[in-house]
């Protein structure tokens, strides 16, 4: 699926999406679904996420989607991820978006199969692969995260930035097929959206705005609108993700991601105080993966090792 939830950047009654959905700004009204003759309720509303990320294609690498903080929390996961696989490692990124994490590993000696299921997305990652000459060790391909049986390949490790993970209808057989295509001891490393965000819960709660304050706690489908689209998605607390994956893969790590920086959407109170900001970086960077601390924040990343 796509990369993060992107959430608008226009009123204080919109929200995004990698991440995380892809990143965001705020909650937005979803849009009225669009009814598809003879689908399931899970596969319409994989085609009404997959709409909203079509829809958004085009300026999804500008300030709303890749800000500042935006790029600072990827630059973490791109660490991470050099300290997780072996240069030349064979790749799979799950929700790869626009390719930027795919062009960035792919220029580093690894090798790539970026995968969405927004076709647009695809088509953006295949033009920014193309322009970063990194076709020798990069490929992208429409596919879903529902999709994955299709696939009759090895990885050496298995990735997902800013949320895709969040807007798979059935976790339990990810996991089952993220450990097929990974080979014994290969590891999964997934940015994943959280339930609790303390920064979100005090914007909301400051505005007398209780009921949005608390939607991440919400349990099943959280219809999340986009660009008068709707994304389905689900939230997570980092030991509830594992327990869909934890028939086949141990719990290696997990840390907090923009806990005491801000989110975001709140791209705007990183600009006016963006000193102050940066400490909060700070604590971020070095608190993060402490115990209680590590289960809240904007998302959490999450090691795990096949069995």
């Amino acid at each position: 699926m796509m990369p993060r939830v992107w959430q608008a950047e226009t009123s204080d009654d919109s929200m995004e999406t990698n991440g995380s959905l892809q990143l965001g700004t705020e909650l937005q009204p979803p849009g009225l679904p669009v009814p598809v003759q003879g689908a399931s309720p899970d596969e319409a509303r994989l085609l009404d996420t997959q709409r909203a990320f079509d829809s958004v294609a085009q300026d999804y690498d500008g300030p709303r989607g890749n800000n500042e903080l935006i790029q600072r929390m990827r630059r973490t996961m791109w660490d991470a991820a050099r300290s997780e696989f072996f240069i030349g490692s064979r790749l799979l990124d799950l929700g790869c978006g626009t390719g930027i994490d795919a062009v960035e590993f792919a220029c580093a000696g690894y090798r790539v199969l970026a995968t969405d299921w927004s076709p647009q997305m695809v088509a953006r990652a295949r033009a920014r692969i193309a322009t970063a000459g990194a076709g020798k060790n990069a490929e992208a391909r429409q596919l879903g995260i529902q999709q994955l049986h299709v696939l009759d390949d090895r990885f050496d490790g298995i990735y997902s930035n800013f949320g895709p993970l969040n807007c798979a209808p059935d976790l339990s057989e990810v996991a089952a097929q993220c450990a097929r295509l990974l080979r014994p001891g290969g590891k999964a490393l997934f940015s994943v959206i959280g339930r609790l965000c303390p920064w979100e819960i005090a914007h909301y709660v400051r505005r007398r705005r209780f009921e949005r304050a608390m939607v991440r706690l919400r349990r099943g489908d959280v219809a999340v609108g986009m660009n008068r689209h709707t994304i389905w998605t689900r939230y997570y607390f980092p030991r509830e993700f594992h327990r869909s994956f934890s028939t086949h893969f141990r719990l290696r790590s997990f840390k907090a991601l923009s806990l005491f920086m801000p989110p975001p959407y709140l791209i705007d109170c990183y600009h006016r105080r963006r000193d102050w900001c940066e400490k909060l970086g700070w604590l971020d960077d070095r608190l993060g993966h402490l115990p209680l601390l590590r289960g809240m924040g904007d998302h959490f990343l999450i090691v795990m090792q096949r069995r």
